[in-house]
């Protein structure tokens, strides 16, 4: 069912409340736990390590997902070096001098003997955000989509700058944001330069969206100039539920 009223996108005297003021995103994508301690993992990181994140003005957002079987089995993509990926956070970020401060924390919870073991890592990326569109059915504006609530994401890596048009049509998708790479301190990341991240926001099960998913992107990849390098869709961490969504 339909919330009432007009999207907030069509809607001037909302948009000049405020567009938010993201501009940033750091994603850290890595392979499950060497010791299959997944749920374990989740659980410290949520409780403990991303919570603390929140204290940095810079940090505005953030979302962490995992990959199931299932979710692999309906990727588009696969073949190549993001195969490991079963885990993907994301930090969201008001200005890319936020990450400063951001590397200083992690620094400091490290001395405090508060950090596990990282997960391995397959890439970390440093983007910054180039387009945003909200499904006109969700009525709130596609500045505010990392704040809606998801079932699911569905992440796409492309090597070209095209950035995706019509992915907020397909069924399930609330909304779209997409980033390209930027070059900063290798220590930090090293997702190479004229890489496209996209963000679809799933408002349905992201395995059944996959499957929806798999046209539009088809066409996609016929018509522009953008090599495929990754896609699939993931599942949000459910809190208390650790081991609900685990690869």
């Amino acid at each position: 069912m339909e919330f009432p009223g007009t999207p907030s996108d069509r809607v001037p005297e909302v948009l000049a409340a405020g567009r938010g003021d993201i501009t940033t995103a750091f994603v850290s994508m890595a392979t499950r736990h060497p010791h299959g301690t997944d749920a374990e993992y989740l659980r410290w990181h949520t409780l403990d390590h991303r919570p603390e994140q929140h204290r940095l003005s810079s940090v505005r957002a953030s979302l962490r997902l995992v990959s199931t079987p299932q979710c692999r089995a309906a990727r588009a993509v696969t073949g190549n070096r993001f195969d490991a990926v079963d885990h993907v956070m994301t930090y969201f970020f008001a200005d890319l001098g936020g990450l400063d401060a951001f590397n200083e924390l992690s620094t400091a919870l490290g001395d405090a003997g508060r950090k596990l073991a990282l997960l391995p890592h397959v890439e970390r990326g440093v983007y910054g955000l180039q387009t945003k569109a909200a499904a006109a059915r969700v009525k709130v504006g596609a500045d505010v989509l990392p704040w809606r609530p998801i079932l699911g994401a569905y992440l796409m890596i492309e090597q070209g700058t095209a950035a995706p048009a019509d992915l907020s049509a397909v069924d399930g998708v609330a909304g779209v944001w997409s980033f390209e790479s930027l070059r900063v301190d290798e220590r930090l990341a090293a997702a190479p330069p004229g890489q496209l991240f996209t963000y679809c926001f799933l408002d349905d099960d992201p395995v059944a969206v996959a499957t929806r998913l798999r046209a539009a992107l088809e066409r996609r990849w016929q018509s522009v100039d953008v090599t495929p390098l990754f896609a699939a869709p993931f599942h949000p961490v459910i809190p208390y539920e650790w081991d609900r969504y685990v690869p």
